[in-house]
């Protein structure tokens, strides 16, 4: 599969041919894939008919030799340096609440508030847990309650239950915030940037399938307004 990989990458970069084909496998975190990748898949693939594309939506943390994946989209600050990651777009998170939670239990001021706090967190996925910024400086901050769930939408719903406290992405949560429905703590040491990656793995040169496709991406993230 890497030798042909490779030769279809080598003759689209001597032809310049924007032509794609053969079988391109993505994966993505649940959430963000459905609302910021799968449609993008779907008009990729019209444009380029002899593609072939499987979406994986998981928030589990995909293997890309081992799964045979061609390229992941992350949310993170990446420390595994055998694979190559290209940026496709910012991303800021943040941590909320419903007006009911905050009423019933107090909002938090400073980090050693989190303690007294229901938090919501991805569990096992959120091991390093969540990430702030204190005088210039990242600090991981281990919290813990009474739910955790792998599903990312799951402890926005809790949240908007009343549940806890949240550290979601702003793209997520960005309109219950505006409609009042959630509301943002902590907001003097919010997280440090956790940008939008395309992940590959290490390759003299990348098929033409998946580098196509990660210039459609990246230019449908940077398009005016997208984000609002």
């Amino acid at each position: 599969r890497i030798l042909a990989d490779l030769t279809e990458a080598e003759a689209a970069a001597a032809s310049g041919s924007g032509r794609a084909r053969g079988h391109l496998r993505l994966s993505a975190p649940a959430g963000f894939g459905r609302r910021h990748v799968a449609p993008h898949v779907a008009a990729f693939q019209r444009l380029h008919p002899e593609v072939k594309v499987t979406l994986d939506l998981s928030d589990r943390l995909v293997d890309l030799q081992r799964d045979r994946v061609d390229c992941a989209i992350r949310i993170s600050d990446l420390s595994d340096s055998g694979l190559v990651a290209i940026r496709l777009a910012e991303n800021r998170r943040v941590v909320v609440a419903s007006p009911a939670y905050l009423a019933a239990r107090g909002t938090p001021r400073a980090l050693e508030d989190l303690q007294h706090h229901q938090c919501l967190s991805l569990g096992e996925s959120q091991s390093r847990g969540w990430s702030f910024v204190v005088d210039g400086k990242p600090v991981n901050l281990k919290v813990s309650g009474a739910l955790e769930c792998n599903d990312g939408a799951v402890l926005h719903d809790w949240a908007l239950q009343g549940l806890g406290l949240a550290w979601r992405s702003l793209w997520e949560v960005k309109d219950d915030v505006s409609a009042g429905r959630l509301l943002t703590v902590l907001d003097d040491c919010a997280s440090p940037d956790y940008p939008v990656y395309a992940v590959v793995p290490q390759r003299r040169l990348l098929p033409a399938r998946v580098r196509l496709f990660i210039e459609h991406l990246r230019a449908a993230y940077a398009a005016p307004g997208y984000w609002d």
